[in-house]
């Protein structure tokens, strides 16, 4: 592991990730995460357009909505956990019309529709360690956007990460773990051993990785019906802060 580990220059594909070679390893990983989201997004593109409830908000209002569910969430007036569960289960069961697409972190601590006060079908999570933007993710998040017609795409990074603060550390793992290092390396570059700051750097990284790999996304920005951005949540207080 440690071997591998040595290699401080593996390209993340985000284009902003200082003294990392434009050479062949970043353009192969670009070619398959455009290729992979492709197929995946392609195949239901055809045959189903994009929701029209929830989604027909702006951007902008979505993620208002986001902090305002934020807000409570922090002062203990959680709303969705009022709704009839029974209710939004029938209404969903068919279809789903969420307004946002959240890739998040896979750790246990970080309950996303809860941060949000969001409930059953108003949002499209996608979980992983890192929250680092594969091209399985990449495919999943294009789905939400040209299918489900989200209209927010947020990166949510948080405190105190295993994934980022083991890449920083470069300890032995087994299994497959250490697979997850090489995608967090730009940021752990950029940043040092400060795990606050490489946190934050990940987060932006593979909001910007996903921004520009995708054309499915970079359309939607394009055309003013996504907005695609970083965020960090607090596990200690709660909090969501959005990173510029």
């Amino acid at each position: 592991m440690h071997g591998f580990i040595q290699h401080h220059s593996v390209a993340c594909g985000c284009g902003g990730c200082p003294d990392v070679p434009d050479d062949q390893g970043r353009r192969r990983f670009l070619y398959a995460a455009l290729g992979s989201a492709a197929i995946a997004a392609g195949a239901v593109i055809s045959s189903a357009g994009p929701a029209s409830a929830q989604s027909t908000l702006a951007p902008d209002d979505v993620l208002k909505a986001m902090m305002d569910g934020n807000r409570r969430f922090i002062d203990g007036r959680l709303q969705s956990l009022n709704e009839d569960l029974s209710i939004l289960k029938a209404k969903t069961a068919e279809k789903q019309e969420p307004f946002a697409a959240v890739l998040s972190c896979a750790d246990s601590r970080v309950p996303v529709e809860f941060v949000f006060d969001q409930s059953i079908g108003q949002l499209f999570v996608v979980r992983v360690a890192g929250n680092i933007a594969t091209p399985e993710i990449i495919a999943s998040l294009e789905y939400g956007v040209a299918v489900l017609g989200t209209r927010l795409l947020m990166v949510l990074g948080h405190s105190n990460c295993g994934a980022v603060k083991a890449t920083i550390e470069g300890k032995a793992v087994p299994g497959q773990i250490g697979a997850l290092y090489a995608p967090i390396w730009p940021a752990v570059n950029a940043a040092g051993d400060n795990l606050d700051a490489a946190i934050d750097a990940n987060a932006k990284m593979q909001a910007t990785l996903i921004s520009r790999s995708s054309t499915v996304i970079a359309g939607a920005v394009k055309e003013g019906k996504l907005r695609v951005l970083a965020a960090r949540y607090d596990i200690a207080s709660g909090v969501v802060s959005l990173l510029g």
